[in-house]
């Protein structure tokens, strides 16, 4: 049975609060291209090889965490012509949800990174544009010796992480901050915790997580942020009753 997509959106928008945030691009439906969709399609981010599956699986409906529009804009070159067109010729609408599924205390990124990794959210850091989005989290007991965590990101997040360490043996705090945040070093430093979870490093991380005695974990932006759009589209299956299909199309940055 086919449901009509502005109440999908108007659901995504209203439980993650998504018009209260300045976001660089657009949160909600970026492209309409039909009014109704039996199922809905979710990835990482808006790329053709996803558009492809989309049409494969019948779907007329994609919500990503990294949505089609960015920034000002700009002309319309060949690449995003060939997105658009895998878009608009088999009417598939597509929607963006980005700081919002990072910030969200149940469904986000960084929430949800936690829990999987066994870590208690103590409370919020890492302001951006105005909002904290990041977690700050202990680890109960003695904490873990830091290849002991190296071994539990890898296991959660599908790949091996890049550590630069620069904090104690033991780690019992950390802060997470999934995508590109390892610029986030000296605000973990001053919260007094042991360790940043992100997902790229930069080249002046290295220095930074050194001298300031936090070690610096970056387990990929892609594989940081795969949880909260995959469960905000099992959310719209329960609400809708419609089938949700998880795209994880691999990106090892």
């Amino acid at each position: 049975m086919a449901t009509r997509i502005s109440e999908i959106i108007d659901f995504c928008d209203a439980y993650l609060d998504s018009h209260s945030f300045d976001d660089w691009s657009p949160n909600g439906l970026q492209l309409f291209a039909s009014e109704e969709t039996e199922s809905v399609v979710t990835g990482v981010s808006a790329r053709l090889a996803l558009f492809e599956m989309a049409e494969e699986l019948g779907s007329s409906l994609i919500i990503t965490h990294h949505g089609i529009l960015h920034g000002s804009g700009g002309p319309i070159d060949a690449r995003q012509a060939a997105r658009l067109k895998a878009l608009l010729i088999p009417e598939i609408s597509l929607a963006q949800y980005h700081l919002p599924l990072d910030a969200h205390p149940e469904i986000g990124n960084n929430a949800m990174l936690a829990d999987l990794l066994g870590a208690t959210v103590t409370g919020r850091c890492s302001e951006v544009r105005g909002r904290e989005i990041g977690v700050a989290c202990e680890f109960e007991g003695d904490g873990l010796e830091l290849d002991d965590l190296l071994e539990r990101i890898e296991e959660v997040c599908g790949q091996t992480p890049l550590a630069l360490p620069g904090g104690p043996g033991v780690v019992r705090t950390v802060a997470i901050v999934s995508g590109a945040a390892a610029g986030e070093i000296g605000t973990v430093a001053d919260l007094g915790l042991d360790a940043l979870i992100t997902g790229e490093a930069s080249e002046s991380a290295v220095a930074l997580a050194e001298e300031s005695g936090v070690h610096l974990i970056c387990a990929g932006h892609h594989a940081t942020e795969t949880f909260g759009v995959e469960a905000l589209g099992n959310l719209i299956a329960d609400e809708f009753g419609i089938p949700h299909h998880f795209v994880n199309i691999p990106n090892p940055v």
